[in-house]
């Protein structure tokens, strides 16, 4: 069974965001790595993926009970939304 090394810019972007999230096999990351010595964009494209990657994990944190509304808050804003769309 021959396997192809040399991948299009699309598949290395679909190997790159499943190796972003641990989900590319070894072969995968083989042809990406490979795919990268040739294409300069698909490697600028996986470093700046992995930085807004880094950036979003790090500033966007759960939503924690302190930050929900009430169901009372819920229902004022869902009438309010209301009486805006009926104007």
């Amino acid at each position: 069974m021959s396997r192809k090394i040399l991948i299009n810019c699309e598949e290395a972007t679909s190997i790159c965001n499943k190796n972003q999230y641990k989900e590319a096999s070894v072969w995968n990351k083989i042809k990406l790595n490979i795919h990268f010595l040739m294409c300069k964009y698909c490697k600028t494209y996986s470093s700046q993926n992995q930085i807004i990657t880094i950036l979003i994990d790090k500033h966007i944190n759960p939503c924690d009970d302190a930050n929900k509304l009430s169901v009372e808050a819920k229902q004022l804003l869902e009438k309010s939304i209301t009486r805006k769309m009926e104007e």
